[in-house]
């Protein structure tokens, strides 16, 4: 059995300075996964690298948060890109 580290909701908002509705939203806009147990919610620690660039793209850069959807999306199919370009360099060495 996999052994998963998490942080918790509130930790994480008093440990970062933050309002909790914020972690909240970017579970709602499907940018970060919260695991709910009984009363309490949790981060998996797995996770803490996005978040740390989503608050900073947000309180740092202002930038909301469909705009970080859309950043996202684009690093993802960047990332896809560079690994399809890759596999095809590897097929043609």
């Amino acid at each position: 059995m996999e052994d998963i580290q998490r942080i918790s909701i509130r930790e994480c908002s008093i440990h970062y300075n933050i309002d909790r509705d914020f972690i909240d939203s970017l579970h709602d806009c499907g940018l970060l996964e919260i695991v709910y147990d009984g009363d309490d919610s949790w981060l998996d620690v797995e996770q803490l690298a996005d978040f740390e660039r989503y608050m900073r793209m947000h309180y740092d850069l202002d930038i909301n948060l469909a705009g970080i959807e859309a950043i996202k999306h684009l690093l993802d199919r960047m990332e896809r890109l560079e690994n399809e370009i890759l596999r095809m360099q590897n097929l043609l060495a």
